[in-house]
């Protein structure tokens, strides 16, 4: 069971990233007052608006407050329940609206990972676009991105976490392996060579060691990343947000009082931030509470091709949520050295988000 005051806290980010009006949210959190089973429970009352939004035929609200329900991580039926329904009502949108959307299925011998991916053809195959959320963030929640994807001339692939909706991996030292079993799996149908990622929190940890083995990742944009400091400074660990030590000890399948010592390996170094010879984008929230600001100063020190962008703001930047996917796009298209019109508007705009989150503040 988890803490209501945190889960209330935490999902800011996370509805206003899936476009839940602030006024819905707290129109929901109003009437939720504990994290069990029946009315006025966390997955109930968002469960209860999900429903009402399929009735609606309303799809893609359905999936984003069905995946809230099941926030952060399923540990019981009713999140289970909540999961799966986010999972049918997008593929009732999918077939409806996005069928451009197609599954992928890639087996490993660690377990099964399921993606959804857009533009792949083996006549005409295109750089790649990978993108993927953090350690709460399903699938589902993201597809859409991939309808957008066609505009920047490019194949989109998106994927989650292992231990997160249906990637049945475990998450462990070897997580950053399922990026190139997944380009491997779509190697005929894209230019995988010319592999890009928009990779948020823990999953840019991922890429970024993925980076250093597979030369098809071309470049990576993340936000709030763990490196080295999370990993090993256990002072700092034990101010993590509860929420924060539970989901990871339930994705690495450790209790949480063990998850300290059982993730101290995973450490990023410099001298692996040194070898990287990629560019790297990344969105730093000033009075981040859950990744340590000595990442930052390790970046600084370590990263030849850095691009660094801050926030006054908390973990994920909630009050910066409509301009953070603009910033990542612009990113992705200076990465490539893209120079047209695409490069202009997605500059355009993400300063107009900028400025209308500085006079919001």
């Amino acid at each position: 069971m988890n803490d209501v005051t945190e889960l209330k806290q935490y999902i800011e980010v996370h509805a206003r990233a899936q476009r839940i009006p602030d006024d819905q949210r707290r129109l929901v959190l109003d009437r939720i007052h504990h994290d069990g089973d029946g009315g006025g429970s966390w997955t109930a009352e968002w469960s209860r608006v999900g429903e009402e939004a399929e009735r609606a035929g309303r799809y893609q609200d359905a999936v984003r407050h069905f995946t809230t329900a099941r926030f952060p991580y399923v540990d019981g039926p009713a999140r289970r329940e909540a999961a799966e329904r986010a999972a049918t009502a997008f593929e009732r949108w999918r077939t409806a609206e996005a069928p451009v959307i197609a599954p992928l299925t890639v087996e490993t011998d660690a377990g099964t990972v399921r993606a959804w991916t857009s533009g792949l053809s083996a006549r005409d195959p295109k750089p790649l676009l990978l993108f993927s959320g953090g350690i709460v963030s399903t699938k589902e929640q993201w597809a859409p991105v991939l309808l957008q994807v066609a505009r920047l001339g490019m194949a989109g692939l998106v994927l989650e976490l292992p231990g997160v909706g249906d990637n049945t991996l475990r998450y462990g030292p070897d997580s950053h392996r399922i990026y190139p079993a997944l380009l491997d799996a779509v190697g005929e149908r894209a230019r995988t060579a010319d592999t890009h990622a928009i990779a948020f929190s823990f999953s840019g940890h991922l890429a970024l060691r993925a980076a250093l083995d597979d030369r098809r990742l071309r470049g990576v944009v993340t936000a709030g990343a763990p490196l080295r400091h999370f990993f090993t400074d256990t002072a700092w660990q034990r101010r993590l947000p509860r929420i924060t030590v539970d989901t990871l000890a339930h994705l690495s399948g450790v209790e949480p009082a063990g998850l300290g010592p059982h993730i101290r390996d995973w450490a990023l170094g410099a001298d692996d931030l040194a070898a990287l010879d990629i560019p790297l984008a990344y969105l730093v929230s000033g009075r981040d509470e859950v990744i340590p600001p000595e990442e930052v100063a390790l970046l600084r020190r370590s990263v030849r091709r850095l691009s660094l962008l801050t926030n006054d703001d908390v973990h994920g930047s909630p009050r910066h949520a409509a301009e953070t996917p603009l910033w990542a796009v612009l990113s992705i298209l200076r990465m490539r050295g893209v120079r047209d019109p695409r490069r202009v508007l997605f500059g355009a705009l993400w300063r107009l988000a900028r400025l209308r989150a500085r006079r919001s503040d």
